[in-house]
């Protein structure tokens, strides 16, 4: 059973992840809107807008398959979703620990939202440099979204959040 003050915190922590979850879906919503699969404005010299479609995970891992990774993804995420929810329940006082599964959680959301509605994940942010060239074609990092960063921020926030927790003791 969670407190009274422990609910309070759960609530803080799935807003957070709900916040993510509409930015993700407003942004994504605007590019499907505004792009045509493929198109790409740019914005800076290492910057562009694209539209893309993911039907892989990360790094389009798995995008050739036959369609079973979109399920398998969704599934995934859901099962993700749920251990995350029960995780933030028992510990709502770690503050950065919370925030941390929280943007995973939203971003993980906004990803199954995707999958489960158009059968891929739309990806739009380009980034690209030229030392990039060896590791990727024309310097371009794989497009990804808000819902990605989310994610890519609360792993690291659990990083930092573990190495704190290291130092502790």
């Amino acid at each position: 059973m969670v407190s009274r003050s422990g609910g309070a915190r759960l609530a803080l922590w799935l807003g957070l992840a709900l916040l993510v979850i509409v930015l993700d879906q407003i942004t994504k919503t605007l590019i499907v809107d505004q792009f045509m699969l493929h198109e790409t404005r740019p914005i800076t010299s290492f910057f562009n807008l694209v539209r893309a479609h993911n039907s892989g995970a990360a790094f389009s891992f798995l995008a050739s398959a036959a369609g079973w990774q979109r399920w398998f993804f969704t599934v995934l995420g859901l099962a993700a979703s749920v251990f995350i929810v029960w995780m933030l329940r028992r510990h709502p006082e770690q503050t950065l620990f919370c925030i941390a599964i929280s943007l995973i959680l939203g971003g993980a959301l906004g990803n199954v939202i995707d999958r489960v509605l158009h059968g891929h994940v739309v990806d739009f942010l380009d980034f690209h440099w030229s030392f990039l060239s060896p590791l990727f074609p024309g310097g371009h990092f794989p497009a990804f979204n808000v819902a990605d960063s989310a994610i890519t921020a609360g792993a690291v926030g659990l990083i930092v959040d573990e190495l704190r927790r290291v130092r502790r003791t």
